[in-house]
């Protein structure tokens, strides 16, 4: 198992080290600097743009800016943002975090909390009206963009009725849009993933005899089907949270969100080079070890996950 952990572990920080080189050197080919947008309209000399671009090594060759850059992220130091001069870019994530986590683990609390049983239910009661609205609702929910979702809600709950605020997180009305537009999509997988996990399950020959002892029907779902059920979905869940993440970078921008997503949004626009790189870091380092807890988990209940 030792030996399995290490090299899930190896795997994920040659993904993270390959992740900042592609992140940083693509920033590059972007069209524009950074010394023009801190600059403006304003008129200023040659010599004084060369200064500004020494200042924040701008000046030095693509590699040596990545390593320096590689090096200080070692020490815990992303440097400091160049749009909001003096401003530390660590400082700036971990302000907007909070909101961020708030916003993903309710909506994972929430897309998980009702997706599964939906799916399990669908499938018991499979060529029901209940199995066929529930994959009718999915299929929308995978194939509606949640900008688009988002931008509908605010219309509907916030310009027409008046009843939930457009933007913003100063209250808890505030969270109610948000995290259904990001609950909605993670809902309509993880029902029809449950569904289908179910509908195998319910054709194994150990649930056949379980219903041959007698067994009560909820005793052989809740026992013999769901917790067998359960096995691929732990999977996907963990691997879930990288779309999470990426959608909460659109549903952010579109609700006003003060979050990650929000600053990565605004960051890109204004070529904010330093806070682009620690988000993206951040954000492949926090998918790698949720893929790394997933894989572990899964190696407990499936032992021949760690013989492969």
């Amino acid at each position: 198992m030792l030996r399995y952990v290490v090299q899930r572990l190896l795997q994920g920080i040659v993904v993270i080290f390959l992740v900042s080189i592609a992140t940083f050197f693509m920033l590059q080919l972007a069209p524009g600097s950074p010394v023009d947008v801190m600059v403006g309209e304003a008129r200023v000399s040659e010599e004084q743009i060369q200064q500004i671009e020494k200042k924040w090594g701008l000046d030095k060759p693509v590699y040596v800016q990545y390593v320096t850059w590689l090096g200080n992220v070692f020490t815990g130091d992303f440097g400091s943002s160049i749009i909001q001069s003096g401003t530390p870019v660590r400082e700036m994530v971990f302000d907007a975090a909070p909101a961020t986590l708030r916003l993903n683990a309710l909506a994972f609390l929430v897309s998980t909390l009702v997706a599964i049983p939906i799916g399990v239910l669908a499938a018991v009661k499979r060529h029901s009206a209940f199995d066929y609205t529930s994959m009718v609702g999915a299929t929308l929910g995978i194939a509606l963009p949640n900008y688009w979702i988002g931008l509908m809600l605010i219309v509907l709950f916030s310009l027409r009725l008046d009843w939930l605020p457009p933007y913003g997180s100063s209250s808890w009305q505030a969270y109610v849009l948000p995290v259904a537009v990001l609950s909605f999509q993670e809902m309509a997988i993880l029902a029809r993933l449950s569904r289908g996990a179910t509908i195998e399950i319910l054709t194994q020959d150990y649930v056949n005899t379980a219903r041959s002892k007698g067994l009560r029907e909820s005793v052989v779902i809740v026992r013999h089907v769901v917790r067998n059920a359960l096995l691929p979905i732990v999977t996907i869940l963990g691997f879930r949270v990288a779309f999470l993440l990426s959608g909460t970078i659109v549903v952010e921008t579109v609700f006003a969100w003060p979050g990650i997503g929000r600053l990565f949004f605004t960051s890109i626009d204004r070529l904010d080079y330093q806070v682009v790189q620690a988000i993206v870091l951040l954000l492949s380092t926090l998918v790698v070890v949720t893929n790394l807890l997933t894989d572990i988990t899964y190696a407990f209940i499936d032992p021949r996950i760690r013989l492969k």
